[in-house]
């Protein structure tokens, strides 16, 4: 056991399995008290069971820790004001937000269904919006009160969300959704004291298996470099006051190799000073073009 985050309070979305289990296990093993959450679906959302949070608190148990299950929905607005208060009346505050739930209904964007795409946006959008604002509210009025907040929001995005992947455009969209929402409540938590950043990760996890079968199975020996728990020391880390300094960011993160993607920023510019004709812009788009750097494929492609 380590004393990273002692004494700090952290929800973990999405907890019983993949990456959010590790996350759970990781922080409870660094002194923090863990709510697991998780609604306890099938990979494409459906069903719903209380069996598999409940399995993680008590693994959280048995080496000593501090947890308890919650089962709401975070995707639901009831649901995740829910979230925030089972913490607080569990362990008297909330330090630290960890999003990470999600299911996946992968299609071709010709075949992809309504119902399909809303599924995926809200339980990845949404369900990273909702559990963000009631636990700002909460942040924000600690502060009012004249309290001291030194909090920390962690997204999950995905590679996907940052270059686009074939026949994920529902999961992509959400996910890149999720890179422009961390950079606005980083700028508009901060000044409740709350930093907030994001990491695309690559794991093997439910999410993954199906599509990485053969990149992403585990060694016969050596270094693991796809298992979801080398994810979680940096997500540990974010979560902890040495984080402070850190928000608006965005960390990909696998195996042992940590990368800060830049986003998007301005590349090679030109400026007539007044309005361009359409019949001007094929040489000048071409111009520009051969300056910049060329796209990272999107994935599948």
């Amino acid at each position: 056991m380590g004393d990273l985050c002692a004494g700090r309070v952290v929800i973990v979305t999405g907890a019983a399995r993949g990456l959010g289990r590790a996350h759970a296990l990781a922080f409870a093993r660094e002194g923090a008290s863990v709510v697991v959450n998780d609604y306890g679906v099938s990979l494409d959302g459906t069903g719903a069971s209380s069996g598999p949070a409940a399995e993680v608190v008590a693994e959280i148990e048995s080496f000593g820790g501090s947890a308890v299950a919650c089962f709401s929905d975070v995707a639901s607005w009831e649901g995740a004001a829910d979230l925030v208060s089972t913490a607080v009346e569990a362990f008297g505050r909330l330090d630290v937000l960890v999003n990470n739930a999600g299911f996946l209904r992968d299609r071709m964007l010709v075949n992809l269904s309504e119902d399909e795409w809303d599924a995926v946006i809200r339980v990845h959008l949404k369900g990273h919006f909702a559990p963000m604002r009631h636990a700002a509210a909460y942040w924000r009025g600690v502060t009012k009160s004249g309290g001291t907040v030194d909090a920390r929001v962690i997204n999950t995005s995905s590679g996907a969300g940052l270059q686009g992947s074939v026949g994920q455009g529902n999961y992509s969209a959400a996910k890149a959704g999720i890179a422009g929402l961390t950079l606005v409540a980083a700028a508009e938590f901060a000044r409740y004291g709350v930093t907030v950043n994001a990491i695309a990760p690559a794991a093997r996890t439910r999410m993954t298996e199906g599509a990485f079968a053969e990149t992403m199975a585990a060694p016969a020996d050596g270094f693991d470099t796809m298992a979801p728990e080398n994810v979680s020391p940096l997500v540990v880390w974010l979560g902890s006051v040495e984080s402070r300094e850190v928000t608006g960011r965005m960390f990909e993160v696998d195996g042992g190799r940590v990368c800060v993607s830049d986003g998007w920023r301005p590349g090679p510019v030109r400026d007539k000073g007044s309005r361009w004709e359409p019949a001007e812009l094929g040489p000048v788009v071409k111009d520009l073009l051969s300056q910049a750097a060329e796209p990272m494929p999107v994935y599948g492609a």
